[in-house]
């Protein structure tokens, strides 16, 4: 151990050991517990576990939490397990806004819009909501992320539209405080016209699709925040992405960011697009996109099975897609998608609190 040395050890075993393996070994020495919670070792087991093709997909139903592996992009169905949210909350009370590095931004809309990070490997939870949040929460206007900034604090990223006034602001844990930043200002996508979707984090950058439900009718933007600078920018949905009435849903591939687009002209079309270059580059077409009935909605609470593919979008639509051999392999490299009833994470020893 001595001639290995301890730096060794703690970056290149400890951060190879499962998540609640490196929670024990905190309790056996001051030492260990300082070097297992420093904020660089914290990213470097992330970026570990983020290479990994093992994820853990967490489904809120009504009277339980559940939380099923999935390897490779597939769901193993023998794997599944019930956990109970630390904080005397019923799961159908539950809305995930944001999965980011093994935590969760979960609201309580029980009590107005009580936000809170929770970490379900370690069951570490914290409370972030002030006495701004005195509204109840609306999933078409409230919505938001998280990152780490370029000194490595955690930020908590919340946007509220409401009376046509948009709002933004930030948390970071490290101050344990909110701060109110410049918005849109003056801008339409405030309207409750517009709804907006979760975030979506690739490349030190939000995403948010923003649609609108009357006048235009099918009017999509992309609106952007820099997490560097935390300034907003708003992109035009690409034209040739345009497919009315049609609806698009972000997610992460392989570190790079990528839209489904889901569109009606003569038949339900899906296609994969990603983001290359400033430029959207058509990946491929899904097979046999079909909207599930309320039935089998209810029914599904996983997002791949059987090599089958279970998209949402904003409209409320649940479309379900056949994956071939090559969209299949592609898809199981996916980082981070919020799915029907839940979201895609990875296990990480990544605090609530600062450490």
């Amino acid at each position: 151990m001595e001639k290995i040395g301890m730096e060794m050890v703690v970056d290149e075993i400890f951060s190879r050991l499962p998540a609640k393996a490196v929670d024990r070994f905190k309790i056996l020495s001051k030492y260990f517990r300082k070097e297992l919670s420093t904020h660089n070792f914290e990213l470097k087991y992330s970026r570990r576990a983020g290479n990994s093709l093992k994820k853990k997909l967490l489904s809120l139903k009504y009277e339980s939490i559940v939380v099923d592996d999935v390897v490779g992009g597939n769901l193993e169905l023998d794997t599944s397990k019930t956990i109970t949210f630390p904080y005397n909350i019923h799961p159908s009370y539950l809305r995930i806004i944001s999965s980011f590095n093994g935590l969760l931004l979960v609201c309580n809309e029980r009590i107005l819009c009580e936000l809170m990070l929770w970490n379900p490997t370690t069951g570490r939870f914290k409370l972030i909501s002030d006495d701004y949040f005195n509204h109840r929460f609306d999933r078409n206007s409230d919505t938001g992320g998280m990152y780490f900034d370029q000194f490595d604090d955690l930020k908590v990223l919340h946007i509220k539209c409401c009376r046509n006034v948009g709002t933004a602001r930030v948390y970071s844990r490290r101050l344990d405080s909110w701060r109110k930043i410049d918005f849109l200002n003056g801008s339409k996508l405030a309207s409750s016209s517009y709804s907006w979707s979760p975030a979506t984090y690739s490349g030190k950058t939000i995403y948010f699709m923003v649609s609108n439900y009357w006048f235009p009718p099918g009017e999509r933007n992309i609106v952007t925040f820099d997490v560097i600078s935390e300034s907003f920018s708003v992109l035009s949905f690409p034209e040739r992405m345009e497919v009315n009435p049609c609806q698009g849903h972000f997610l992460s591939i392989s570190n790079k960011l990528h839209v489904i687009v889901v569109g009606r002209a003569d038949e339900l079309k899906a296609d994969l697009y990603k983001l290359e270059h400033d430029d959207w580059v058509k990946v491929f077409s899904f097979d046999n996109p079909h909207i599930l009935d309320y039935h089998a909605r209810m029914q599904r609470t996983n997002i791949i099975q059987d090599k089958k593919w279970l998209i949402t979008s904003i409209w409320g639509d649940f479309v379900e897609v056949d994956l071939c051999n090559e969209a299949f392999n592609y898809l199981q490299h996916v980082d981070n998608y919020n799915g029907p009833k839940g979201a895609l994470f990875i296990e990480t020893i990544v605090s609530p609190f600062e450490t």
